[in-house]
């Protein structure tokens, strides 16, 4: 009966789909490419859109460093974590677009940089929509997986057109 193998190939392709899932989530034993980067941003902002401040903050190293705007820098990812709670925010919106990315010849470090808008309410419920720029370094965990040491933003006019 042909039924056989093609529930084998079926299995199989199930296998490679799954298998591949898991290792989206950073883990990747291929060299890291600067496209790599730009998928891994992709995935970090749905992280964060689907799961607040804790999606956002899983992309994050332990010993992460954030430079916000205007305020001093904040060191470690506990620490970052407890100024992302406006993440969980139904009524706040991060969106970001990587405009390019780069990787270092060594494979283990590399960095993307683009643009941001946050909309958010203001206390009266009126729309409210921020605009800015960003840099993120990514850096090559002992485990395989890519996460962000250090990542900074600023405020920006509003593009043209908007």
């Amino acid at each position: 009966m042909k039924t056989w193998p093609v529930a084998v190939l079926a299995a199989v392709i199930v296998g490679s789909v799954v298998g591949s899932g898991v290792r989206s989530s950073g883990a990747d034993p291929k060299p890291a490419t600067a496209e790599h980067l730009l998928k891994l941003e992709g995935e970090f902002m749905n992280a964060a859109a689907v799961r607040g401040a804790d999606g956002y903050m899983s992309y994050y190293a332990e010993d992460a460093v954030e430079l916000p705007n205007g305020a001093d820098a904040i060191q470690g990812k506990d620490n970052i974590a407890k100024t992302m709670g406006f993440l969980n925010n139904k009524d706040n919106q991060l969106v970001w677009t990587p405009v390019y990315a780069d990787m270092a010849s060594s494979g283990d470090l590399g960095y993307t940089y683009g643009t941001f808008e946050f909309r958010s309410k203001d206390k009266d419920g009126k729309p409210v929509v921020g605009h800015g720029k960003y840099t993120s370094i990514w850096k090559r965990q002992k485990d395989g997986r890519w996460k962000v040491v250090l990542d900074m933003g600023n405020d920006s006019p509003a593009p043209n057109g908007t």
